[in-house]
């Protein structure tokens, strides 16, 4: 009985220092949104226009950076598409994909529900000092409350939107 213990310990001492360390690295590399992104207008791939305060002031809006030439997010593009097609607030920033015909060919010429912002020079991620690719932001009210970086599953991301719901 006492090794169960000595072992449950160990694995709880180890899964709370591997959160502290995804925390501290999300934290570390965390974006930081120029003073006027609420503001700010942005031109979608598919001709709209909008602005983040507009898309955020109902439900939390998911900001999703990404690159056309990193490889995970290939993965993380399929969750959020997803995701936006089940009725979640999605804005796609996509830098370094070319023309827009070139990111929907990235797409996979797939129905985009969401709107997408191309970012061909990368000038947007560097106002916002997005540093890893990809990014997750979570913002309400015009306000960023959330966001991580890297590879996040899909449940990871309903997570942190629930978690911004209910507490945001």
């Amino acid at each position: 009985m006492a090794n169960i213990r000595q072992g449950l310990r160990a694995i709880s001492s180890l899964l709370l220092a591997i959160a502290f360390v995804l925390w501290l690295m999300d934290w570390l590399r965390a974006p930081k949104p120029p003073e006027d992104f609420a503001q700010q207008i942005f031109h979608t791939i598919d001709g709209r226009t909008m602005t983040i305060a507009e898309l955020s002031a109902k439900k939390p809006l998911l900001i999703y950076f990404w690159s056309g030439d990193c490889s995970v997010c290939r993965y993380t593009t399929r969750d959020i598409v997803n995701l936006s097609n089940s009725g979640y607030s999605v804005l796609a920033i996509v830098q370094h994909a070319g023309s827009d015909i070139q990111i929907v060919r990235l797409l996979n010429g797939q129905h985009l529900t969401l709107p997408v912002i191309n970012d061909p020079t990368g000038a947007i991620a560097a106002r916002w000092q997005t540093n890893v690719m990809p990014t997750l932001l979570i913002v309400k009210k015009s306000k960023v409350v959330q966001s991580t970086t890297g590879w996040t599953s899909a449940t990871g991301i309903r997570l942190r939107h629930w978690w911004v719901n209910k507490w945001y």
